[in-house]
């Protein structure tokens, strides 16, 4: 179980528009900017973006973000799309992963791959 995360990101604006748009779907919104930094959550901020120089070449990270239902999990691809992101993995089961893994997968602005699933059945 993680506290927070943070990722840096080339522009900050750019992804604080993806983001927003991507995880509103979780009920997860933007909290608080502090020090360049907008951090993301849904009680407290949790998911934190920052603005920094690229390193190249640039390891992907993955973060994957709880949905409740595989609904929100549907709704955040499509928004995530909308928002600009990159189809990474359709939602769908993974049962690869276990039984009742549902996920969906898209690269942000930078690359990163971005995720959310429910571990809930059908």
């Amino acid at each position: 179980m993680y506290d927070h995360v943070g990722l840096t990101v080339s522009e900050l604006e750019r992804s604080r528009a993806f983001y927003a748009a991507a995880l509103a779907p979780l009920g997860i919104s933007e909290l608080v900017r502090h020090g360049g930094h907008i951090g993301f959550g849904r009680e407290h901020p949790q998911f934190w973006i920052g603005e920094g120089a690229a390193v190249q070449p640039s390891p992907r990270t993955h973060v994957a973000f709880s949905a409740v239902t595989r609904l929100e999990v549907d709704a955040f691809h499509r928004a995530a799309l909308e928002a600009g992101g990159v189809d990474h993995g359709a939602p769908g089961p993974r049962p690869q992963y276990h039984p009742g893994y549902y996920g969906a997968f898209v690269l942000d602005p930078d690359g990163h791959n971005i995720e959310a699933v429910c571990h809930r059945p059908g």
